[in-house]
């Protein structure tokens, strides 16, 4: 099997402008600080960005220096230096580099790995370098960012903050210089970005397949041409490719003349004020991405045009206010309040016509795509080449605002076509109450599952609790339970001997505890006795501030509704709480009660979900008022299906949504049956001093008392 080593072209790239230009803007300033990508699946985004590198000059570097110091300003700190006496006469050129990070590497492979063993035993700092390191005056690009682990994030917004890493070990040091421009690509579908990190993003591109058949026909044609002949593929369009290098080379040494007065600084700081961002970081990237736009288009001074590309580019992601609104910006808005500063001056001398950065749309002769005969003019704009890992074109995978959601109202119902006599109509959906910060909800016990922010668990990072041998490579030294290992041994050393000597045996690795991402399956009761307008309205507000927490916490969730008589998957576990809340804004209500249904379908979900991922435990959180009145016997129905999912060891709440003066207790019966506690609506408020309406041992410990009774 061949593996390809040769790059698609960046100007063979058909259309996606708006992504081509964030990227190269970038290029001519790397101070504007990254860009995000999002996008649906197979649109090109990694293809594009990992094109970009061959755009970029040359970096010139300390030979030798495994962290790639500048010879003009070689950091002093630098691990393989000092370089003050040798800088001058060794000095070489590279390739600026493009490092991908991969979504499930190690701590060590990101900031490197020090030897704690030779460090302890020898005295030195064997110190091996990261991703980090090889990304220093280079590009770091990370695929699928929205997937990253917490503790990776935390080390990438540390190194972005300070333009440095740090690795400590027990009292064991290293620091290096790390600098570097921050690319990231990610589907929505799949979970939102935490916002620390989209901040440090400066600008963020929506990316979308076109529905354009053309379009479609020149992306397919030329990503065949490439998969079968990669090298003569990048040919036909290695003049193309150099002719937009050295407009990058061009209008990076034009960015220092670009003039930014005082009246373009006052349109950018009205625009941030207008549209409400937080903080100055806005203020700054729109600065520098007007400055860039100005010098990409060969102009020594800053436009009203460019202000407006920038506020495009940099401001989307900066803006939200809560993280289910959608991201994007009001281009009225921004019309409106640039309309009250005076246009531009006009210049003495007309600036060159600016072309399309990478327009690929036409071969590099300018006639004739490089695959074949003219396809009858195809517009510029359009996708890219399909995504190297995609199977199928683009138009096989829709992207979220082009894909129908499922739910409720656009899937059939499963009921019979008949409905009882005594069946309630089905109510439109009805809006979500205000939300508020819940009660924090957890699993019992201690897991071992991805790292998050609800439950306990043995974690890389946290609190130490223990020490033990290290089962592999040592990372987390425990220093005291080493050195009392190592104590017995000191008796038989000499005088002039080492300070301590350590054997292998010796060595203990910390035992940390911290906290894991759960899987928060809602099982919500949209029958029709939750139907009265104001209370479903309460209702929704409740599950949507679960949402949200479950959103701050790092977990998937998943969302059963039941009515009628069935229950279905309104969404299948997912990292995407925005869809959860989409689906949730749209649920009507009405109908019977089949709440052993919504039980039995939870108890299908999760079994599949412990397959697919053992380590993640569950948290089931059934919003219901209790009733029952699906088939004969529903109450003893649910009653069993709700002692499967306990006999299953699965943590359960229930959220009781009963009201009134009258009050069966049923919610609170059926918590009893799932071994959990049950919390009403008021008492699911974190300020609030209603707590628990009942509340019982977990699920194991219950179960285990009843069966040894």
């Amino acid at each position: 099997m061949t593996v390809q080593t040769t790059q698609y072209p960046f100007t063979a790239v058909v259309g996606m402008d708006d992504l081509r230009l964030a990227l190269l803007l970038n290029a001519v300033s790397p101070a504007v600080g990254g860009v995000l990508v999002r996008g649906e699946k197979g649109t090109a985004k990694s293809t594009a960005v990992r094109a970009l590198s061959a755009l970029l000059p040359p970096v010139p570097v300390v030979a030798g220096c495994r962290f790639s110091c500048d010879p003009g300003q070689p950091d002093p700190g630098c691990p393989d230096g000092p370089h003050e006496d040798d800088a001058a006469a060794a000095v070489t050129d590279r390739a600026a580099r493009m490092v991908e990070l991969p979504v499930g590497a190690s701590e060590d492979r990101l900031v490197g790995a020090l030897d704690i063993e030779r460090a302890l035993a020898e005295g030195v700092k064997a110190f091996e370098p990261g991703l980090l390191a090889d990304a220093h005056r280079g590009i770091l690009y990370v695929d699928e960012v929205n997937l990253l682990h917490d503790h990776l994030i935390d080390l990438l917004l540390d190194a972005a903050a300070m333009g440095a890493s740090y690795v400590e070990r027990e009292g064991v040091s290293v620091r290096h210089a790390a600098r570097f421009l921050l690319v990231g690509t990610m589907n929505p579908e799949e979970g939102e970005l935490r916002p620390q990190l989209l901040d440090r993003f400066g600008l963020t591109v929506e990316v979308a397949a076109s529905r354009e058949p053309r379009q479609r026909v020149e992306v397919v044609r030329r990503r065949l041409a490439y998969d079968a002949d990669p090298a003569a593929f990048a040919a036909r369009w290695s003049g193309a490719e150099a002719e937009l290098r050295d407009r990058v080379v061009a209008a990076r040494a034009l960015v220092p003349s670009v003039a930014l007065g005082d009246g373009v600084l006052l349109q950018i700081a009205a625009v941030c004020a207008g549209f409400e961002v937080d903080g100055m970081r806005a203020d700054i990237v729109m600065a520098r991405t007007a400055v860039a736009l100005a010098a990409w288009a060969g102009r020594t001074a800053v436009r009203k045009e460019d202000v407006r590309q920038a506020a495009l580019l940099a401001l989307p992601h900066r803006r939200r206010r809560n993280p289910f609104d959608a991201p994007g910006l009001d281009e009225e808005k921004l019309d409106r309040i640039l309309d009250g500063f005076p246009d531009d001056e006009p210049e003495p001398e007309p600036d060159p016509e600016p072309q399309g950065p990478g327009d690929g749309s036409d071969g590099p002769d300018g006639g004739d795509g490089p695959d074949g005969p003219d396809d009858g003019g195809v517009p510029p704009q359009g996708p890219g080449p399909a995504d190297d890992r995609a199977a199928e074109p683009p138009a096989a995978e829709p992207g979220p605002e082009s894909a129908p959601q499922p739910g409720p109202e656009s899937e059939p119902e499963s009921e019979p076509a008949a409905a009882p006599a005594a069946e309630v109509p089905e109510q439109a959906a009805v809006r979500a109450g205000e939300p508020f910060r819940a009660r924090t909800l957890s699993v019992p016990g201690l897991g071992e599952g991805a790292a998050g922010r609800r439950s306990r668990a043995r974690t890389a990072h946290g609190r130490t609790t223990a020490a033990q041998r290290p089962r592999g490579h040592l990372t987390k030294l425990h220093l005291a339970a080493t050195v009392q290992a190592a104590a017995p041994h000191q008796r038989a050393r000499g005088r002039s001997g080492p300070g301590l000597v350590v054997r292998r045996d010796d060595l203990r690795q910390a035992v940390r505890e911290g906290r894991e991402g759960n899987l928060v399956l809602f099982v919500v009761d949209a029958s029709g006795s939750m139907a009265a307008r104001q209370r479903m309205s309460a209702v929704k507000g409740a599950v949507l501030s679960l949402l949200l927490d479950a959103y701050q916490r790092r977990d998937k969730v998943g969302l059963i509704t039941f009515r009628g008589s069935s229950a279905d998957l309104a969404l299948p576990p997912t990292s995407s709480v925005d869809a959860a809340a989409a689906r949730l804004e749209k649920l009507p209500t009405g109908g019977r009660t089949p709440l052993a249904a919504g039980l039995l379908k939870a108890h299908e979900v999760l079994r599949v979900e412990r397959l697919r991922d053992p380590s993640r435990r569950p948290l089931l959180v059934v919003v219901t008022d209790g009733r029952a009145t699906a088939g004969p016997d529903a109450l003893a129905t649910a009653a069993r299906a709700a002692r499967l999912l306990a006999g299953g060891g699965t943590a359960s709440v229930v959220v009781d949504c009963e009201s009134g003066p009258v009050r069966l207790g049923l919610a609170e019966r059926l918590a009893v049956d799932l071994g959990g506690p049950a919390v009403t609506l008021d008492g699911l408020r974190a300020d609030s001093i209603a707590g628990l309406v009942k509340d019982v041992r977990t699920t194991t410990d219950h179960y285990s008392t009843r069966k040894a009774a």
